[in-house]
């Protein structure tokens, strides 16, 4: 037989505590034709900067079959996705590849390398400007065939970009680790 009652003072269980009503966060005003096109050319410019291994072959279509995308918490974003593929290469080759080849002036998210195991199917490479960002590019890596396809996500946030605030001083990990 199971029942419920409120522990009384001294019973020595919990007593309930109030839930404060979250506080609202203001909405973020709609950026500017200019601040959209700023961050426009800023995702461009690392698209354009991209530094692939060697044997890469751009894809003019998107590639199926990534079982993972970036979810950019902050925003507004300007987002870019672009596709090439590699012949012969391995998954733990190409990821590690990236990871010592930054892109522009980019700062690897990546902490540790790849293992050369055959198992592994699928590994991510982010690169951000600045520590503690929440922009960059995400490379994943995907064993295709005889070789691997990779797919770069791109975002680059507006001047007035903000992140929604995290409860009980949590922090947003960095694109590309999950």
């Amino acid at each position: 037989m199971t029942s419920c009652a409120t522990p009384g003072p001294g019973s020595g269980l919990a007593t309930p505590v109030a839930i404060s009503e979250p506080t609202e966060t203001p909405e973020p005003t709609a950026p500017s034709d200019s601040e959209v096109a700023a961050a426009r050319e800023q995702a461009q410019a690392w698209l354009e900067a991209a530094n692939l291994p060697p044997g890469a072959v751009r894809s003019d279509e998107p590639i199926a079959g990534f079982n993972s995308y970036t979810g950019w918490p902050c925003g507004p974003v300007e987002e870019l996705e672009a596709f090439w593929t590699i012949p012969g290469a391995t998954v733990a080759d190409t990821a590690n590849w990236l990871r010592e080849h930054p892109t522009a002036d980019l700062i690897t998210t990546a902490f540790a390398p790849v293992t050369d195991d055959p198992a592994i199917d699928s590994a991510i490479v982010g690169y951000i400007p600045a520590p503690d960002s929440q922009e960059g590019i995400v490379y994943t890596v995907a064993r295709k065939g005889d070789g691997v396809a990779v797919r770069a996500e791109i975002a680059a946030q507006t001047e007035s970009a903000a992140c929604p605030p995290l409860p009980d001083g949590a922090m947003y990990g960095a694109p590309g680790q999950g």
